[in-house]
């Protein structure tokens, strides 16, 4: 068990205990840890007999009461048909591939997503960038129009650099 696992204890009484945070939680506690990042475990408190699996399960359970969508019924009549070891496993797998393929697709469009927005913001930036890898790759270029767009680009940072002056408005008086 890693020291970022969060040990929740089971009680008869269905009453969950967070072991690290000495305090009673509920179903949304537990779906707020993980979706946090948190490892959970929950135990029996009696026998200690692993609970997370039967736990976690509730959770989706709870949520899909309130969300008009949830799991495909078609997807759970197969989870209920596939009641032998081999039908699950192969459920599991085909789960797990396919969450991990919308993990690395949101990955990815968060990676793009990131880039984009620091290029939009470093529209200058871009520019140097630009220029200096021209410069590079063709030395014997036009060093007037490479010397020219620098001269542009430092009145472009120079007018940011400025502070804007706020206008003052001036009241007038009423007669």
């Amino acid at each position: 068990m890693s020291t970022d696992t969060v040990v929740i204890k089971k009680y008869g009484n269905r009453r969950l205990y967070d072991t690290s945070g000495s305090r009673y939680v509920n179903l949304d506690d537990i779906a707020a840890l993980v979706r946090n990042g948190k490892d959970v475990q929950v135990v029996d408190a009696k026998t200690g007999e692993d609970l997370t699996r039967v736990t976690l399960t509730q959770v989706i359970v709870e949520d899909a009461k309130d969300q008009p969508t949830g799991l495909p019924l078609e997807l759970l009549r197969q989870l209920i048909v596939a009641s032998d070891r081999v039908g699950q496993e192969f459920i599991m797998w085909y789960l797990r591939s396919a969450f991990d393929t919308y993990q690395k697709v949101q990955n990815s469009l968060q990676t793009r997503l990131t880039e984009m927005q620091s290029a939009a913001l470093s529209p200058l930036q871009m520019m140097k960038n630009f220029i200096q890898s021209s410069a590079q790759e063709n030395p014997s270029g036009s060093s007037e129009e490479l010397q020219e767009m620098r001269k542009r680009i430092a009145e472009l940072e120079a007018r940011l650099a400025k502070p804007k002056l706020a206008k003052k408005r001036v009241r007038r008086a009423k007669p």
